[in-house]
């Protein structure tokens, strides 16, 4: 049986929740759609099933990454929806989000929080209207693009070399429309860093922060310039920060590696590279080797 997929505004019209912010959690690496379509990534129910609980989890006012570490054990007691949906529910009691089966029993810590039913989930997932191929296809002119459709234009635009002028142009649109659009500001200073604009690079990378301090891409890209610059105990510093928030950003360990090794600290250093091949290891990359014999150097 083929899987029912979902568009970004298909899940924002079922959710109740702005295409903005949805789009917003995806570039950061919060909640986002895992099916590839022909041409595009495409939400599953069980993506909806997580974007469900981060959207009450963050409207309870829980850190992203609280949420993150909940929702881990939701997706793994959600590998496939093949059970009666109306036995199934998904209940936070303030501590830990679990998946409820037939009634079982709810181990609360606390005072529960919230659930909800995949079944109800489910209808509203089939009776909401979504948009068709051709609307999502409809050229960049013809429709009233909100701020998050400018950030998604300059996404696209980021793919051809040739376009990154292009891609500037719709990310500062996106700004002019939504002055809070931080993963606009991270691109925005990716873009400058391309150029070789360095000042504007790393302002652009302030601003992103400035906005939302939990972004792990946008401290990412600015604890690398600070660590080209040579500060290297500020470079340590703001990949520790990274990591607190995204521990698996395997790109943050390496780089904290790098930096741990050059200031002696060669332990800690070879522990980072280690668990850098590890995530690396479930998509390999040539930087794979490069660790290793950077771990040989470092044993040396």
């Amino acid at each position: 049986m083929e899987q029912t997929t979902y568009t970004y505004a298909a899940v924002a019209k079922i959710l109740d929740l702005p295409e903005s912010k949805l789009r917003y959690w995806a570039q950061v690496g919060f909640v986002g759609p895992s099916v590839r379509g022909n041409a595009r990534m495409l939400f599953s129910f069980q993506d909806l099933v997580s974007i469900k609980a981060a959207k009450e989890l963050v409207d309870r006012g829980f850190a992203v990454a609280e949420i993150r570490k909940t929702l881990d054990r939701v997706r793994a007691q959600l590998p496939h929806v093949d059970r009666p949906l109306d036995r199934i529910r998904v209940a936070f009691d303030g501590d830990a989000l679990v998946v409820l089966d037939d009634g079982a029993a709810f181990e609360a810590t606390g005072q529960k929080v919230f659930d909800f039913s995949l079944e109800d989930l489910a209808k509203q997932a089939a009776v909401r209207p979504l948009p068709t191929a051709a609307d999502a296809g409809a050229p960049a002119l013809s429709r009233n693009l909100t701020a998050y459709d400018w950030f998604a234009e300059g996404m696209q635009a980021e793919l051809d070399p040739n376009r990154l002028a292009e891609a500037e142009a719709c990310y500062r649109k996106a700004l002019a429309a939504d002055a809070g659009l931080a993963a606009a500001h991270n691109n925005l200073g990716q873009l400058a860093f391309l150029r070789g604009d360095t000042a504007a690079a790393r302002t652009e990378f302030e601003e992103a922060l400035a906005l939302d301090p939990e972004q792990p891409e946008a401290r990412f890209n600015l604890a690398n310039m600070i660590l080209e610059a040579g500060d290297l105990e500020l470079a340590v510093a703001e990949l520790r920060r990274v990591l607190q928030t995204a521990p698996d950003f395997a790109d943050a360990h390496y780089n904290l590696a790098v930096a741990l090794g050059r200031l002696g600290a060669r332990a800690q250093a070879r522990a980072h590279l280690e668990r850098f091949i590890s995530l690396d290891g479930q998509a390999p990359t040539p930087w794979a080797s490069e660790a290793r014999e950077l771990i040989e150097q470092l044993a040396d």
